[in-house]
């Protein structure tokens, strides 16, 4: 029987996506025998959002089969959840989280897991019937209605979110052509080597790019979505516009609160912020990180996954400071990306596999310590990279050079260090 919703609650978790869950999850795996309420505001139970932008609009994967955990499971671990309620407000002195619905709970410690929202296009046009997003299960319900019936998409950005729908879209007959400010694809995110091989391929499927170029309006004839008009003029057609630039971090209720928030919530590495009672965990915070040299906000199934645990240790008694190896990857057709640390400002790279064959490895190095390997369709690679850039002393170039580049010759090299 589903447990009623609790008006105080050892732990709260406000937020309900893979973040929360894990936190909620964990602490029962720790021996956490104190009530658990978990606050989500969308109206649906803790689902997977990575298949959203793939195997959810190419029909392969259902929507049952993205729930997280069924909500039998969740009676049975006393986890209790209230969905499609928002948060209001935080009043830290009395401990006390307030409920958009009137309602409000009380907390012995608050774990903020808010996630992130899209960031929006705002020129003109933007409000058009055909400007679409994809965060949320509902808007992966609405983007595959208006696919079905679209002939020619536009897609405002080139991160993972756009290519992935780009290769989707493609996939299914679809004239699509990508838009991106920048002169490259996952600018942000993987180095210029790894943009030109995805371009290529994206190219190859029939998708058209538009770099280093910007979008002036979004038009529209009786409100409806008819082309997207560049910056200097080039005018595209579509009926369906996918407006992917980014994420902003949900942290509007911990600054009302007083808390720090700079690019997400600030947290330590134990993930606390300055308030003993109160942690943050997800793509809302923003913590410190050895890989990035300071404080970093990771929008990651992983990092949620790994935070979640390490804030439920934590609380069970269990500190350890987070020092997990950021890593990501991204579905984009027939290509797997994988990404083990942050390849930011490389200054060698070395490139194992072979690429003609879309399987291969490039390993990244900074002053001669190897930062991170980008990894496409070689997911062995990936998980040595991941247990290599774990290792508290950092490989070196000369170290991978005496190996011939060979990954699991330095982490078993690696290990034996340890």
């Amino acid at each position: 029987m589903t447990q009623p919703f609790a008006t105080h609650a050892d732990v709260v978790i406000l937020g309900a996506g893979q973040a929360g869950l894990q936190a909620a999850l964990s602490l029962r795996e720790d021996g956490f025998a104190g009530t658990i309420q978990m606050i989500g505001d969308e109206p649906v139970l803790p689902y997977q959002r990575p298949p959203l932008s793939k195997g959810f609009l190419l029909g392969t994967v259902a929507e049952d089969a993205l729930v997280l955990r069924p909500q039998a499971m969740l009676d049975k671990l006393d986890i209790r959840i209230l969905t499609g309620t928002r948060a209001t407000r935080i009043d830290r002195p009395a401990h006390r989280l307030d409920l958009a619905d009137g309602g409000s709970c009380t907390y012995g410690h608050l774990v903020i897991a808010t996630g992130s929202r899209v960031r929006h296009w705002s020129g003109e046009g933007a409000d058009l019937d055909g400007v679409a997003c994809l965060r949320t299960l509902a808007d992966a319900r609405a983007l595959g209605a208006r696919l079905e019936a679209a002939a020619d998409v536009v897609v405002i950005g080139a991160g993972f979110i756009g290519l992935e729908f780009a290769a989707v879209a493609a996939k299914r007959g679809r004239k699509v052509h990508v838009v991106e400010a920048a002169d490259r694809a996952m600018a942000r995110a993987v180095t210029p080597a790894v943009s030109a091989f995805f371009r290529e391929r994206h190219e190859i499927a029939g998708v058209q790019f538009r770099f280093g170029a910007g979008v002036e309006a979004i038009l529209g004839v009786a409100g409806k979505v008819t082309g997207v008009r560049l910056t200097g003029g080039e005018i595209l057609a579509a009926d369906l516009v996918l407006v992917g630039i980014g994420g902003i971090a949900n942290a509007e209720i911990a600054a009302e609160a007083g808390l720090a928030v700079q690019n997400g919530i600030l947290v330590d590495d134990l993930l606390r912020t300055a308030d003993p009672a109160i942690s943050a965990i997800g793509d809302c915070c923003s913590h410190p990180n050895p890989f990035a040299g300071g404080p970093i906000r990771l929008e990651s199934v992983q990092n949620a996954i790994d935070q979640g645990r390490l804030v439920a240790g934590r609380l069970t008694g269990t500190p350890q400071p987070y020092r997990a190896v950021p890593w990501f990857w991204s579905d984009q057709g027939d290509l797997k990306l994988q990404m083990a640390g942050l390849t930011t400002g490389f200054d060698r790279q070395v490139t194992i596999g072979d690429p003609a064959e879309a399987r291969f490895s490039l390993i990244a190095f900074r002053a001669g310590i190897l930062i991170g390997v980008e990894s496409v369709n070689r997911p062995g690679d990936n998980i040595l990279a991941r247990r290599i850039l774990a290792i508290p002393s950092p490989v070196t170039l000369a170290e991978a050079e005496a190996v011939g580049y060979d990954l699991k010759a330095l982490a078993a090299g690696g290990a034996a260090k340890a």
